[in-house]
């Protein structure tokens, strides 16, 4: 297993050993006593499955009074992976990282809680598995608009297809106290 963080420390890069034959390919997505060995979170109590047609961008979402940890990875089609920080006071509040998950490469991304997590579909089909370190709370639902301006996240994708939540959600400087504080570490 291959760990590497990217230009925001905390959100990790997880690549499983990919097991390939004539047969076709196995990989172990989670396995509790590696990611302890590895000083990875392995606390999780929920997955979600969401599947995807191209174009569709489901974000930047949190929760704030039960943060969620995000091991997200692509089981079928491709994705574009975006985190952003969102702990006022951070050294890198308001920046972003992104990644393309595969279905097929094995390979997972971490979004810690303090970050809003999105994605884009850029096959069709996409289906996305994300195990959470908490509890979905309907009543605890927040997000960023996906195309801030002052976040400019290059999204893959010409004609978006968002539903209309995603599309109200404020800009980062209009979040206000739905952020998280640095020091909160939360």
């Amino acid at each position: 297993m291959k760990i590497t963080s990217l230009a925001l420390p905390e959100v990790l890069l997880i690549e499983p050993t990919l097991y390939a034959d004539a047969r076709g390919s196995f990989v172990e997505l989670f396995n509790e006593r590696r990611f302890q060995e590895h000083g990875l979170p392995c606390s999780f109590v929920q997955d979600n499955v969401s599947r995807s047609k191209r174009g569709v961008i489901r974000g930047l979402h949190y929760q704030r009074a039960r943060p969620q940890g995000k091991l997200i990875s692509a089981v079928e089609g491709s994705i574009f992976d975006v985190a952003v920080d969102i702990r006022v006071g951070s050294p890198t509040f308001a920046q972003w990282v992104s990644m393309e998950l595969e279905a097929g490469d094995g390979r997972l991304l971490y979004v810690p809680p303090g970050f809003a997590h999105g994605f884009t579909a850029i096959t069709d089909g996409a289906a996305v598995l994300y195990k959470c370190s908490d509890f979905y709370d309907p009543d605890d639902q927040f997000g960023i608009l996906f195309d801030d301006p002052a976040l400019a996240i290059d999204w893959p994708v010409d004609a978006p297809i968002l539903v209309e939540r995603d599309r109200q959600w404020p800009t980062l400087d209009r979040a206000g106290d739905t952020l998280f504080d640095f020091e909160d570490r939360s």
